[in-house]
């Protein structure tokens, strides 16, 4: 073999970083252990603020190799909500209050009809709402200029009364584009400080949406609040050390007495709280308190206490007016700072709040900084953000990072007095509780507009521009899907994913061995190295592990085989042939390189497709489908060539060449003399098929359509886990009166204690109000069951205009996949004939499908047609031509790719003997797929019911379809050559 010891290193290269970036994931987890120990007590119950503070202590320190706790947790494999349990939400900025606040929040009748219309065709558009504006707008008032709405204070120096429509637009187009971004930025600042372990924000190209995943939260509504909640930005002032000197001192009497009451304690075994203490005093003033042992600093500047110290010092660091703690020990102030006796000893305005950035600390800990603010619980701050009218980075007349600021006539007003009455000192800006900044005050301000300058970057000075525009504009966001999974639920996921993966290559290694004996066992070790650079290489770009991902490294061990089975299947014809058995080797591995190549082409068409419009766990499932295929082409190619050869190597050395047959007693006779008349009886294949497919429409016409999942229709749907089983019928009816009559649906879930339940009821309305209303509704009806103990484990809402957008992309991956299949077919054959018999084929496919799920709700097999589902028959589709390809394929090798298809004598010899050559394999492929898929319908559970269904069909018509369908329809295509008519004689002349 060519680049052998090419192949060996890479191969090493790539299985040490995979081994070195999956031990993170085993480190991960033994950490998580530990902290769950620490967490413990005797009886076994877990204290989620230890595990939290054990967490905290090591978060910024190297535990592994020199990485920190948080790197080596954003290192580990990540698991998907369906594994993990968690909330997915999707968040939609609303356009419509950002068009209204730039237009001064106009009157005119001709803006407000615009709006109307661009909102009712929302509906059933794919087109931006401010395009969908701007297209009303024209329209409605075509002889109206957008400035005539636009130009006013609020876009003062952007837009005035002579802007042309483009300028506007582009104006309103930036406005826009920049609310979401700071409503994406707000959000991912909230949930740095949620305490959320590997959470997943991301924006949604083309929309204004923001998706979220927060993977193991138990308090879905927190979260909820959390992500929909409006900004808050403030401007208050700041307190400074010395104004709070006395509090602080008593502070440190309170600590040292409380330590002393603790070491007593731990010494007499005794609990502190039974123990009174008169410790002596510590030290007196604040300066002896936080100063008098001598300190060196840190990277940040801070004073890092070098000895022992007192208690406070040891708790509290000193920098720049302000108190530092390292982060270790901010679940310890927080909860200091909670205290009755603790707040008494501060002023009543005076509240705590943290800088929203940390400082690096030379310890590999991070300092986060504690700013003191006047004002009290629950009063209002003397200035908000929704006076803020532009803010931008800017540069001084030095050059370095500034950020200009204008505010609107109310709010200059109030800054003027706010900045008179504190110069010299700072004034804090405050978004969502956390500052971002307290510039100091060198002089009064009026006019309201400021420049905020400091020791910025660029970027730091981007970002605060950024929070104060945050309170310019309105930007609502509304949550149009989400999802909360339970995490008895994703565990339960779990294990019917691990146990259908290892069942499915279990299965794969069996029947390997036995169709191919020795040489199979090489196959099914390129098949473990398979799977290992699957899970390695997920852990390196960061991905997350979901139940359909799952589904994706089953389905790639079946599909994988298949170019095992064409390059040992090629090795067996030519060792027929009396080919030595190195040179068959060879000479298999080198035929069979062109159809892999072309059949794993084809599928990763459909993979990138389904990666860029799906979303979710397709979009996991379409990134473990495509890392899969690539890893199995390197593995079977490469990786089994060397061991295949290894083996035949010693076998020819050890005198055994002739055992090394590539066949057992099961493949020995098998398809041998195999010649059946396949384009003979095509016509036979064609009344089949599509009476099959005009048979499914019409069963599925007469029961009203499809049975729509949650993510095509809109709606909310709950798992609802039973102590006992109930029959889902009394839940219906009792659910009926409780949900106004809107249609429910409930049906059994992963087994007969389990329930899922749907509904139509508030569909419209996607608040968190509604939210509540449904669920309430939900345990109002099931209050009649409370014998069985009803408990919800998950929840999921889509809203009906995103329901709408999912369908539409669905549809919508399923005719870039044909174009995409039919282009590369016709780049790779030079035949249009090709390319429409692949289509013609996979549309074949895919309605017999769509067909079967009305056929077989006739004998009580009820699916649901969602997301996951239309995956699925995108992934048959990339199957089917995967084996369409493999005859098309040898029909080139027999003919030459220039071969004339309208002599149809020709073609039906060459396809016919191209079908029967390949036989076997389609017959290997097809098993081995179908063994796993059988695998994943009958133990994957009720979550992917849909869709093993869907490719257990699917493999059986995907090998028919390209034996029966494809290669004869390229005949019927390809026109028929009319015979040469020999030319008459000339009468001869008497």
């Amino acid at each position: 073999m060519r680049y052998k010891s090419v192949v060996l290193w890479l191969t090493g290269i790539i299985s040490a970083l995979c081994l070195f970036f999956l031990s993170f994931t085993w480190k991960a987890g033994a950490i998580r252990e530990e902290a769950n120990q620490y967490a413990s007590s005797k009886d076994g119950k877990l204290d989620p603020a230890k595990r939290t503070h054990y967490i905290d202590s090591l978060w910024k320190k190297p535990v592994y190799l020199g990485f920190t706790l948080q790197e080596v947790t954003n290192y580990a494999l990540h698991k998907g909500l369906d594994l993990e349990g968690g909330l997915h939400a999707v968040l939609e900025v609303s356009p419509v209050e950002i068009l209204r606040a730039l237009s001064g929040k106009s009157n005119d009748p001709k803006f407000e009809e615009a709006i109307d219309v661009a909102s009712k065709a929302q509906a059933t558009s794919t087109k931006p709402f401010n395009e969908l504006f701007y297209d009303a707008f024209a329209k409605v008032a075509p002889n109206q200029k957008l400035a005539t709405i636009f130009a006013n204070s609020i876009n003062r120096g952007k837009i005035n009364s002579n802007s042309s429509d483009s300028e506007v637009k582009r104006v309103i187009n930036a406005e826009i584009d920049g609310a979401v971004d700071r409503v994406y930025k707000i959000i991912q600042a909230r949930i740095d400080k949620f305490g959320v372990a590997n959470p997943n924000i991301q924006r949604l190209p083309g929309t204004n949406r923001i998706q979220v995943e927060l993977p193991g939260v138990d308090n879905p509504e927190r979260a909820r609040k959390l992500l929909s909640g409006a900004a808050k930005l403030e401007f208050i002032e700041c307190y400074e050390l010395n104004d709070f000197g006395a509090g602080i001192n008593a502070l440190g009497d309170y600590l040292a007495k409380e330590e002393a009451a603790n070491k007593i304690a731990s010494t007499l075994n005794t609990p502190s709280s039974a123990l009174k203490s008169d410790s002596s005093k510590t030290g007196g003033s604040l300066a002896g308190q936080l100063t008098k042992t001598p300190a060196k600093k840190d990277s940040a500047g801070a004073k890092q206490d070098t000895t022992a110290g007192s208690a406070l010092t040891k708790l509290f660091i000193p920098i720049n007016n302000t108190l530092g703690v390292y982060r270790k020990d901010t679940a310890r102030v927080n909860e200091l700072f909670r205290r009755p006796e603790v707040r008494a000893m501060f002023p009543a305005e005076l509240t705590f709040a943290w800088y929203a950035k940390g400082i690096p600390a030379i310890n590999g800990d991070e300092i986060l900084q504690l700013e003191a603010l006047k004002k009290g619980e629950g009063q209002a701050a003397p200035l908000e953000g929704d006076v803020i009218t532009d803010a931008a980075q800017d540069y001084d007349q030095s050059g370095r990072p500034e950020v200009t600021m204008s505010m609107n006539g109310t709010g200059a007003r109030i800054w003027k007095n706010l900045t008179a009455a504190n110069i010299g000192k700072r004034i804090a800006i405050v978004l969502d509780n956390y500052v971002y900044s307290a510039p100091t005050i060198n002089g009064e301000i009026s006019g309201g507009r400021s420049s905020i300058s400091g020791s910025f970057t660029v970027e730091e000075a981007k970002d605060l521009a950024n929070v104060l525009k945050a309170g310019k504009l309105p930007a609502p966001t509304r949550i149009v899907e989400d999802a909360f999974v339970g995490p008895s639920l994703g565990q339960e996921a779990i294990n019917q994913g691990y146990f259908s993966m290892l069942a499915g290559l279990f299965l794969v290694i069996v029947f390997m061995i036995g169709y191919y004996g020795s040489p199979g066992w090489m196959a099914n070790a390129a098949v473990l190295f398979n799977v290992f650079f699957i899970a390695g290489i997920l852990v390196q770009i960061q991905a997350a592990l979901t139940l359909p991902g799952i589904a994706g490294i089953v389905l790639t061990l079946g599909m994988a085989v298949d170019a095992n089975v064409l390059i040992n299947e090629r090795i067996r014809e030519e060792l027929h042939k009396g080919k030595g058995l190195l040179e068959a080797i060879g000479l298999g591995y080198e035929k069979a390189l062109s159809a892999i190549l072309d059949g794993n082409i084809t599928t990763a068409l459909i993979g990138v497709i389904l990666a860029i419009l799906g979303s979710g766990s397709v979009k996991g499932f379409a990134i473990t489908l495509l890392i899969g295929l690539a890893t199995s082409v390197f593995t079977a190619v490469f990786v089994s060539h060397v061991l295949i050869e290894w083996m035949a190597k010693r076998a020819i050395k050890a005198g055994r060449e002739k055992e090394m047959t590539f066949e057992t007693f099961i493949s020995k006779d098998i398809f041998k003399g195999f010649n059946f008349d396949f384009i003979g009886k095509r016509k036979y294949s064609y009344w089949f098929s599509w009476g099959l497919i005009a048979t499914g429409i019409v069963v599925l016409i007469i029961q009203g359509g499809f049975n729509l999942g949650v993510d095509f229709k809109g709606g909310r749907s709950y798992v609802v886990e039973l102590s006992k089983p109930v029959e889902a019928g009394l839940i219906k009816e009792a659910l009926r009166d409780d949900f106004k009559e809107k249609g429910v649906e409930v049906k059994t879930f992963n087994g007969p204690t389990k329930l899922k339940i749907t509904t139509a009821y508030l569909v419209e309305d996607e608040s968190l109000k509604a939210n509540q209303t449904v669920r309430t509704a939900l345990e109002t009806g099931l209050k009649q069951f409370a014998d069985a103990k009803p408990v919800i484990l998950s929840e999921s809402k889509v809203g009906s205009t995103i329901a709408d957008d999912i369908m539409t992309q669905s549809f919508l991956s399923i005719l870039y996949a044909l174009i995409a299949i039919f282009l590369y077919i016709l780049i790779r054959f030079r035949k249009w004939q090709y390319s429409l018999g692949s289509i013609i084929a996979l549309l074949h496919d895919a309605l017999v499908v769509l067909g079967m799920v009305g056929i077989t709700r006739l004998f009580g097999f009820e699916l649901e047609v969602d997301q996951i589902f239309i995956a699925a028959v995108l992934t048959v589709m990339g199957y089917s031509i995967n084996d369409t390809v493999v005859v098309f394929d040898r029909i080139r090798e027999e003919i030459g790719i220039d071969a004339d298809l309208s002599d149809k004598e020709l073609m039906i010899k060459t396809i016919n003997q191209s079908i029967n050559h390949t036989m076997s394999r389609t017959v290997m492929t097809a098993t081995t797929v179908f063994l796993v898929v059988t695998v994943l319908l009958f133990f994957g559970g009720d979550i992917l019911r849909g869709f093993s269904f869907a490719m257990f069909i699917g493999v059986v018509f995907g090998a028919y379809s390209s034996i029966f369908v494809a290669a004869p329809i390229v005949i019927d295509l390809g026109g028929n050559k009319k015979k040469a008519v020999p030319a008459a004689e000339p009468a001869k002349k008497a």
